[in-house]
């Protein structure tokens, strides 16, 4: 049987070598005895929302990030359609911010996000950049992650969201609330760079068994 994994911009938002997140996802998958295809899906690339069993998208600079806000508004309704439809998606960094109202960078601009989530993102003049080690604990199952942040910008969940995890060690979405990223569904944003997948077995496994399960459906 056939997996099928997207990688969205993975020529462009890439920082930190996030896409080990797709490598440590298809080891697990291929030691189960599946086959594994992955798609790069860039600029001027349709996003076939009915295709994949998970869809990653990771982090770049502002600069990166300004290039994609156009392109990516063209695939919003096709992202959000294989979100509510239960769809496994990782979003990570500049991913997670882009899929939120918009984020704006410590010289002012504003750059819109898909708006299919209500948190925000700011990056105050002068303030000090969150670089440092992450320890959580899930928001759901209670297992322990860790990652590496590294990020200006402070995201702020709105009152309906649900966080990735509880913040033990580290920084988080914004240094103040203890919250770290956030879960809807089987849509994950996180600051969580290791890569999160490779670092933790036990989250990697645990994306296994939700495709797994909607393969038996």
């Amino acid at each position: 049987m056939k997996i099928r994994l997207a990688h969205l911009y993975g020529n462009l938002l890439n920082t930190y070598g996030d896409v080990g997140n797709i490598m440590a996802l298809r080891y697990h998958l291929r030691k189960k005895g599946y086959e594994v295809e992955t798609d790069l899906i860039s600029l001027g690339d349709k996003f076939d929302n009915k295709k994949y069993d998970f869809v990653f998208f990771g982090g770049g600079q502002d600069y990166e990030q300004s290039i994609v806000e156009i392109d990516l508004f063209k695939k919003r309704d096709y992202l959000k359609e294989y979100i509510e439809s239960d769809g496994l998606f990782l979003s990570i960094c500049g991913g997670f911010q882009l899929l939120g109202d918009y984020y704006s960078t410590m010289d002012g601009k504003k750059i819109d996000g898909l708006k299919i989530f209500k948190h925000y993102t700011i990056n105050p003049k002068g303030s000090k950049r969150f670089i440092s080690n992450v320890k959580i604990e899930s928001t759901d199952s209670k297992e322990i992650y860790y990652g590496f942040e590294n990020h200006g910008g402070r995201t702020y969940l709105s009152k309906d969201q649900v966080p990735f995890g509880k913040v033990i060690e580290g920084n988080g979405n914004n240094g103040e609330d203890k919250t770290e990223g956030f879960v809807y569904k089987n849509t994950y944003g996180t600051y969580l760079h290791g890569p999160l997948l490779a670092r933790n077995e036990n989250l990697c496994d645990n994306f296994v068994k939700i495709i797994e399960k909607k393969l038996i459906k």
